[in-house]
C-alpha cells in the first residue's frame, strides 16, 4: 500500500454529469477492476465512482462519501499505517479495506480502527455490491448520511477512590446535554465488583452488564440504543452488577461481543474499568479509541499511577492516546506534594488538573443531575469539561462543539 497520494478533485463537468444527490466512491487504483466498476454502476445508478489516484490519500478525500483502498496484512508497515489512518479519518468518509492475505484477526484490527468493511482480496463482484448494500441499508440514517462506527474510550484508575467514575459519569453527561437528542453517548460500568455508576445516574435499576452477558451469542445482537436505561441528559447507561460478581464472569470475547454492539449503536461509549489487570480488560484496552488514566495527588497513587503506566507501556498499549487526569486537587496536597514533583516522578505531565469540590460533586452525586444543576461557573466544571473534550475527541463532531468555548 502506498501513502500520500494527491487526491485529484471532480471536474465541473464530471459534477454535471453525476445524478442528483449521488453518493460518491473514490477508489485507489487497483483496488476495484474496470468491469467490476462497469458492474457496480448498473447495480447502483445512484452512486458515482471515481479513481483518486494510485496511493491513499494523505489527507481528507473531499466530496467523496466512500473511498475503497487496499492493504497487506502481511505488512507489519502497512497495517500500521492503515490503522493510523483510519483513526485520524473525518467522520463523513467510509473507509472500505481490500485486505491482501487476509486473516480474522487483521479483519478485526482494522474494523476496530473504523474500518466501514474488509474484504479479503481477491475481492469478487458478488463481495462488492452486497458490501456497498450492508453498509448502505445498515449505515444511512434518518437524514440519509451514512454513519460510521463509534468511538470507544476507556476510563482507568490509578487505584481505588480516586473520582474517575464521578469524572466519566459528569463528563458523560455534559456532552449528552451540550450536543442533544443526537448525541448518542453511552456509559458502561465495568467495575464488576464495585461499580456504583447507575446510582450516580439515579438509574438504581438499569440493565446490568450481568444481565447482557447471561444472553450469551446474543449479545452482539443486543440493540443497545433502546434496551439501556436513559438519563434525562439523554445518555445510556449499561449498569454495574448489583451483587459482587467475580472479575472472570467477563472474558476477551465476550468484552468483544459487547464493545461491537455499542460502537454499532452509539457515536460514543465510556467504559468504566475496574482498577486490576484481567485478560478481559486488556481486550477492551487493545479496542479502544482512547483511554483517560485518573489519579490523585499523593505519594501512594503516584507510584500506583507509575505501575499503571508501566503496564501500558509493557502490554504495547501506549501506542493508544492517553489522558492523564489528576483529579480532585487541593492546596493542602500541592504543599505536602506539589504537581511539578509527582509529573517528574511518573516522568510526563498531567494533561488536566481537576480541582476539588466535594460539595458540588457530592450533591450532583447524590442527587444524579448536571453539575450545572447544583452549581453554575464552578472551577470544578469547567475542568470536568476539559475532561469531557478529551473524551469525545472527534467523536461527537457533528453534534457538538468544544466544551471549552
Amino acid at each position: 500500500m502506498e501513502f500520500g497520494g494527491k487526491m485529484r478533485s471532480l471536474s465541473a463537468r464530471e459534477r454535471e454529469q453525476m445524478p442528483a444527490n449521488a453518493s460518491r466512491i473514490g477508489f485507489v487504483d487497483g483496488a476495484i477492476r474496470p468491469e467490476q466498476i462497469s458492474m457496480l454502476a448498473s447495480l447502483f445508478p445512484d452512486l458515482a465512482f471515481q479513481s483518486v489516484g494510485p496511493m491513499w490519500p494523505d489527507h481528507h478525500a473531499l466530496g467523496f462519501d466512500f473511498l475503497f483502498v487496499t492493504v497487506d496484512a502481511m505488512s507489519s508497515q502497512d497495517m500500521d499505517a492503515a490503522i493510523r489512518r483510519l483513526k485520524a479519518q473525518a467522520v463523513s468518509l467510509h473507509i472500505v479495506v481490500i485486505l491482501r492475505n487476509a486473516d480474522v484477526v487483521n479483519t478485526r484490527v482494522l474494523v476496530h480502527a473504523g474500518a466501514a468493511d474488509v474484504l479479503p482480496a481477491p475481492v469478487s463482484e458478488a463481495s462488492l455490491a452486497l458490501c456497498l448494500e450492508r453498509l448502505f441499508s445498515r449505515e444511512i440514517g434518518e437524514r440519509g448520511s451514512v454513519r460510521r462506527p463509534g468511538q470507544v474510550v476507556a476510563l482507568m484508575k490509578a487505584g481505588g477512590g480516586v473520582g474517575a467514575t464521578s469524572l466519566g459519569v459528569q463528563a458523560s453527561i455534559m456532552l449528552a446535554s451540550n450536543a442533544g437528542d443526537a448525541a448518542r453517548v453511552c456509559f458502561a460500568d465495568l467495575d464488576l465488583q464495585f461499580g456504583l455508576a447507575a446510582l450516580y445516574f439515579d438509574l438504581s435499576e438499569a440493565l446490568s452488564i450481568t444481565e447482557c452477558v447471561s444472553v450469551g451469542d446474543l449479545l452482539a445482537e443486543t440493540q443497545f440504543a433502546t434496551t439501556l436505561a436513559a438519563h434525562s441528559s439523554g445518555v445510556r447507561v449499561l449498569a454495574g452488577p448489583r451483587e459482587l460478581t467475580a472479575l472472570e464472569t467477563l472474558s476477551p470475547a465476550v468484552t468483544e461481543s459487547l464493545i461491537g454492539g455499542l460502537r454499532r449503536d452509539f457515536a460514543l461509549s465510556v467504559l468504566d474499568l475496574p482498577s486490576v489487570w484481567t485478560a478481559w480488560t486488556y481486550r477492551a484496552l487493545q479496542l479502544a479509541d482512547r483511554i483517560v488514566l485518573v489519579t490523585h495527588l499523593s505519594v501512594p497513587h503516584v507510584h500506583l499511577l507509575r505501575r499503571q503506566l508501566s503496564v501500558l507501556l509493557l502490554q504495547k498499549l501506549d501506542q493508544v492516546p492517553l489522558t492523564l487526569v489528576c483529579n480532585a486537587v487541593t492546596a493542602d496536597q500541592q504543599n505536602l506534594l506539589s504537581l511539578k514533583t509527582a509529573e517528574r516522578s511518573i516522568g510526563r505531565p498531567f494533561d488536566i488538573v481537576v480541582p476539588e469540590d466535594a460539595r458540588v460533586m457530592g450533591a450532583a452525586t447524590n442527587e444524579g443531575v448536571r453539575l450545572s444543576a447544583i452549581r453554575r461557573g464552578t472551577k470544578l466544571e469547567k475542568a470536568i469539561g476539559l475532561v469531557a473534550d478529551a473524551i469525545a475527541a472527534d467523536a461527537l463532531a457533528d453534534t457538538t462543539q468544544s466544551l471549552r468555548a
